[in-house]
């Protein structure tokens, strides 16, 4: 299995941004989807956004327009970059590659405050 480590999170304002990291273990070249999930309390967990290895996205569509997800694969990572927090963006966010591989990572604690 594909480790993954998240880093990035922290505390923000309203407005603000962030950039979360999604570091693999290994080659993420030949994984063909790899996404960003995340979890509030007393919530269930949720895709936030998706990338294929072809650059396609996917998005929820709560963040649609204010977050981007890309991929290096050189550097075997996958970001997740976050502008136009909200307070309802507070939650802990998870890199996650999909069955067969059955990956997630750690998680990143995000709180936007108002």
């Amino acid at each position: 299995q594909v480790q993954l480590v998240e880093s990035g999170g922290g505390l923000v304002q309203a407005g603000g941004s962030l950039r979360l990291s999604c570091a693999a273990s290994g080659s993420i070249f030949g994984i063909v989807v790899m996404g960003w999930y995340r979890q509030a309390p007393g919530k269930q967990r949720e895709l936030v956004a998706a990338i294929t290895s072809g650059g396609t996205t996917n998005y929820a569509d709560s963040v649609k327009g204010r977050f981007t997800i890309s991929r290096d694969n050189a550097k075997n990572t996958v970001y997740l970059q976050m502008n136009s927090l909200k307070p309802e963006d507070t939650a802990v966010y998870y890199c996650r590659i999909p069955p067969p591989y059955d990956s997630w990572g750690q998680g990143t604690q995000v709180t936007v405050s108002s």
